[in-house]
C-alpha cells in the first residue's frame, strides 16, 4: 500500500491520494501556520479508525439481513505527551456506534465486537498503544447486552 502527498501551498496544506483517485486534503491549524484547509493527520487516524470499523459493521450485519438506515460512529481520542519529546499519541479511544433500522441490538453487538476482535486492521495497529472501548446508540438508545 501506497500514499502520495503533494504540497499545495507554501505551508502545510496537502493533497493525499491513494488507490482511490479521490483526494484528501490535510492542513494544520491556524494556530502554527496553516490554513484551516484540510483534516489534522491525527484526525485522520481516528477517521480511518472508524471507517474500517465502519465497514466491517455494516458488511456483518448485511449478511445478517439486519436492516440499517442510518449508521453513524463518533470516534474520540484523549492523547498524553511523552515526556522528553513533543509527542502526543492517542492513549484512550473510544468508539461510539449509532444505528438506526429493524436491528437486533445481540447481533449488532456481536458485529461491532467481531470488528474489534478479528477484522480491522485499524484496531490491531493502535491497540498496542491505546486502550480502544466502544459503546452501541440503537435507535437513540444505549444497548448493553
Amino acid at each position: 500500500m501506497e500514499v502520495v502527498l503533494n504540497r499545495l501551498d507554501q505551508d502545510f496544506h496537502f493533497e493525499a491520494k491513494g488507490s482511490s483517485p479521490i483526494p484528501v486534503h490535510i492542513d494544520a491549524s491556524e494556530g502554527i501556520g496553516g490554513h484551516n484547509a484540510g483534516a489534522r493527520p491525527m484526525e485522520l487516524l481516528l477517521m480511518g479508525l472508524g471507517g474500517c470499523t465502519a465497514i466491517d459493521v455494516i458488511l456483518i450485519l448485511k449478511k445478517q439481513r439486519q436492516v440499517v438506515e442510518d449508521f453513524q460512529i463518533r470516534v474520540s481520542g484523549d492523547r498524553e505527551k511523552i515526556e522528553g519529546t513533543e509527542k502526543t499519541p492517542f492513549r484512550q479511544i473510544n468508539i461510539q456506534f449509532e444505528l438506526k433500522g429493524e436491528i437486533d441490538g445481540s447481533k449488532a453487538l456481536k458485529a461491532i465486537q467481531m470488528s474489534m476482535d478479528k477484522y480491522c486492521s485499524a484496531t490491531a495497529q493502535l491497540e498496542p498503544s491505546a486502550t480502544i472501548t466502544h459503546s452501541l446508540l440503537l435507535n437513540g438508545e444505549k444497548f448493553n447486552a
